[in-house]
């Protein structure tokens, strides 16, 4: 399960954002998954829960955004959306790819429901 992976990286990185940026609680996070990425929603939600537990992000709402898969063919430039990750060029009907998106994994943003006052330090 890369699920556990990921949402550790996640939180340390809002951990640190939070720090950054004096916030002392998080209510929500958009997360943005390429679906080459083969995230399962649900896992991903539910590791976000446990991990959160007694941190800024405790309670906090994951929302996750699919990417969809696009490739752009090297022999006609065609740039298509793939689907069913059969990777055809609609153009001219090579494989011959590269994937220009579908393999992201980043916080896109996230929503502070509290600041620390000045001079707080985060917990």
């Amino acid at each position: 399960m890369h699920e556990t992976a990921i949402v550790e990286g996640l939180m340390r990185i809002l951990e640190a954002q939070a720090a950054r940026h004096r916030v002392a609680r998080i209510s929500s996070v958009i997360v943005k998954v390429g679906r080459l990425r083969a995230v399962e929603p649900a896992q991903l939600v539910a590791c976000f829960e446990m991990f959160a537990e007694g941190t800024v992000a405790e309670g906090a709402q994951l929302k996750i955004e699919a990417v969809s898969v696009r490739a752009r063919c090297k022999a006609c430039a065609t740039e298509f959306e793939v689907p069913r990750f059969r990777f055809e060029c609609p153009g001219c009907g090579g494989g011959d790819v590269d994937v220009v998106q579908g393999q992201e994994l980043y916080i896109e943003s996230f929503e502070a429901a509290e600041r620390l006052p000045s001079g707080g330090v985060p917990k």
